[in-house]
């Protein structure tokens, strides 16, 4: 009898032994982790990859409103990088992102010598984005322009008479949620929509006069919606020079007095090793590792859900679409 309880008593202690260097193990994996994380912070990583180099930013995809991308080039204001090059290809996004990211490249460009390069496409808000740069490359075959304002919004209202369904609201005037897609548009919603679509329109076009020192002559030729290649760009005083990031780079020499032959570096807008997406991922790691997989799971949804509600494309919209994409 007494031999058994000493069994037990042993199991129990080798059971705490265990939960302890579980513990300690996951303690020790995430401080390990935190430190690199310190290391690759945002702050941490603009020192180490812009120190004396031309910092390359790449714009590309949708464009929307992103305080992280803000940030990350507030902290490119104030790195030790001696250029910027940024690299665009994007159809555009919404007004309001895109506004965003012309203030804040507005604002980089006040502290470094800046110009941008268009790989493929700068159309809509890409081209929005483009303009705040004093020099615009791209190459022939590239696409900008789009100069205009969009809003979309689907129309079920004969959908829902077809299947019998019909949405009833009480609202505190006849433009409160206009149009709202449940039933035909009123010509005072569609009124109101075209103001704001007209007002934003000559926004847009007030920015690329100003920025590209365009008479209205000038302007009429390309603010009609089109996009246009590279070679017609140049003629149309929407770009300054065919060419690649060495064209660009050639200019920030001969113009902003950067020192040749200094390295390019990628500058990376959206967080990586050292924002808390990394530093969760590695702790749900650790947590997996040592038989703590419940919890390895709930931090590994926390992170999903976040993902999931970065995307979106609401609002007034900047943005270029050939006829029959999807």
């Amino acid at each position: 009898m007494s031999l058994d309880s000493d069994v037990i008593v042993d199991r129990r202690r080798l059971r705490r032994k265990l939960t302890f260097w579980r513990v300690a193990a996951v303690l020790i994996a995430i401080g390990a982790l935190s430190v690199v994380g310190l290391v690759m912070s945002p702050r941490g990583r603009t020192a180490l990859t812009t120190s004396g180099s031309i910092a390359r930013v790449n714009i590309e995809g949708l464009i929307r409103s992103d305080q992280d991308r803000v940030e990350a080039l507030e902290r490119l204001e104030n790195s030790g990088a001696a250029a910027v090059v940024v690299h665009i290809n994007s159809p555009g996004g919404t007004t309001a992102g895109s506004e965003q990211l012309y203030d804040s490249l507005t604002r980089l460009k006040a502290k470094k010598p800046l110009v941008v390069v268009v790989e493929g496409l700068a159309a809509s808000g890409g081209y929005i984005t483009a303009i705040a740069a004093d020099h615009i490359v791209a190459q022939q075959s590239s696409l900008v322009g789009s100069i205009g304002v969009l809003f979309q919004y689907p129309n079920v209202s004969e959908l829902l008479k077809t299947i019998g369904v019909k949405v009833e609201e009480v609202k505190s005037s006849p433009l409160k949620a206009a149009p709202n897609g449940f039933e035909p548009t009123s010509p005072e919603a569609r009124e109101a929509l075209d103001a704001l679509v007209k007002d934003s329109y000559a926004w847009f076009r007030g920015l690329v006069k100003e920025r590209r020192g365009m008479d209205d002559a000038q302007l009429e030729k390309v603010a009609d919606g089109r996009v246009f290649t590279g070679r017609q760009a140049i003629d149309l005083k929407l770009i300054d020079e065919l060419g690649d990031e060495k064209k660009a780079i050639a200019w920030l020499v001969e113009n902003k007095n950067v020192k040749k032959d200094l390295p390019v570096r990628d500058y990376r807008l959206t967080p990586q090793f050292g924002d808390l997406t990394f530093l969760r991922t590695a702790t749900s790691i650790a947590l997996d590792a040592v038989g703590l997989g419940a919890i390895a799971r709930q931090i590994e949804h926390a992170g999903v859900t976040h993902a999931v509600d970065r995307f979106g494309l609401d609002g007034m919209l900047a943005l270029w679409q050939p006829a029959g994409g999807n």
